[in-house]
């Protein structure tokens, strides 16, 4: 392993409205060298869809740029780690990607239309940007291979699960990895001891329950569509509603993906955009849709962390993070004051960013701020399975 040491690894997360480049080094052990601190990093907005930009190799081009801008030289990254958010039943670990593995992966979009068709147009990229780089696909479906049946399994006729494969898979788990790793740090106790609530907020929701280091229970399911209040998404609804506006209202099955997918969440709510920044900017100035879109959310996570805390003996800790989970205290403290019935205590709007602790000392339960790394999980699996 000592060969591991200095070399450097690529990071490219492609998400559901950015891409995320940067390059880390490895140590002797295979993780993350420097403190975690990359060599150089890059991130370009793709505003609340990635799927609506054009060309995505373009912006793969300008990410590269912008890293040899920094200093960092071609020839000397060893190996190319990339996001992807739905692996199926096939992919449940981290995969060395070449032809065969991104044609199966290809057959998999549709179970995560926002995200996976972005992240093989970025893995496309850069094999042919740089085609002597190996590139690793480090998959969001992996952490949560533990999920047991009972958790896993829908209430639907039997069939579907044995014949059609529908099933829980859960997603954010490179972020859930990173938060709990980060969690037993904060906390100086063992993961493996730790029951944990992680509340992965951006433009993408989930919350998901960790017990000694294991995924337990997910908000997301066959798709990132189910689960909580997003940008764009509309989290769980009434499945009644679905039928009853293609009935009624004529919408067809691709009509009703592009409502769900893109045109609800915090944008459908407040009319003004998905990004939670615009919607609290619009509600201080008035906007009574905005604040109403901002109540359902924080009714909603709440809703979907109370939830996930019964599938735990106890709970040790909550953890936020994502964009909105890591700077939007108020949507924190206003989430946190709706689960006193669980046993927590009431934040204040904190300030600044960064790892830490957002409760008092002596509290229970201990209420948590992690900065989303899933760079480094990502650069450290890639490791794994290329060396």
């Amino acid at each position: 392993m000592a060969a591991l040491s200095g070399r450097r690894v690529l990071v490219l997360n492609a998400g559901s409205s950015s891409l995320k480049a940067s390059v880390l080094e490895l140590d002797e052990r295979g993780r993350v060298a420097n403190g975690g601190a990359p060599l150089a990093a890059i991130q370009t907005e793709w505003g609340s869809d990635a799927t609506l930009v054009a060309d995505r190799r373009a912006t793969v081009e300008t990410a590269l740029s912008s890293i040899w801008a920094a200093g960092v030289t071609r020839e000397s990254i060893a190996l190319a780690g990339h996001r992807v958010v739905h692996g199926g039943t096939r992919f449940r670990e981290a995969t060395l990607m070449n032809d065969a593995a991104l044609d199966e992966l290809e057959a998999l979009s549709d179970l995560a239309p926002l995200h996976n068709a972005v992240a093989i147009d970025t893995l496309r990229a850069q094999r042919d940007l740089l085609p002597d780089l190996p590139a690793v696909a480090a998959f969001d479906t992996a952490f949560h291979a533990s999920l047991t049946e009972q958790a896993f399994v829908y209430p639907l006729p039997w069939a579907w699960y044995e014949d059609w494969g529908i099933r829980r898979f859960g997603f954010h788990g490179l972020s859930v990895a990173w938060s709990v790793r980060r969690a037993a740090e904060l906390l100086a106790r063992p993961a493996d001891e730790l029951c944990l609530v992680v509340a992965h907020l951006g433009s993408g929701c989930s919350v998901t329950a960790v017990q000694s280091g294991r995924s337990v229970s997910t908000s997301m399911g066959l798709t990132p569509l189910e689960g909580l209040m997003m940008g764009t998404r509309s989290g769980s609804v009434d499945p009644g509603i679905l039928l009853h506006v293609m009935r009624q209202h004529g919408l067809s099955a691709d009509r009703l993906a592009e409502v769900l997918d893109h045109e609800s969440g915090l944008l459908g709510i407040s009319g003004v955009a998905g990004d939670m920044r615009a919607v609290s900017a619009a509600a201080a100035g008035g906007s009574t849709r905005a604040r109403l879109a901002i109540d359902i959310f924080v009714r909603r996570a709440a809703a979907g962390i109370a939830v996930a805390a019964t599938s735990l003996p106890r709970l040790d800790a909550l953890v936020f993070t994502g964009g909105i989970g890591e700077h939007a205290s108020a949507v924190r403290a206003q989430i946190v004051a709706r689960l006193t019935a669980l046993g927590l205590e009431p934040l204040g709007e904190s300030t600044g960013s960064g790892d830490g602790s957002l409760s008092a000392p002596e509290t229970r339960i201990a209420v948590l701020r992690v900065a989303a790394r899933e760079d480094i999980v990502i650069a450290e699996a890639a490791a794994s399975v290329a060396y």
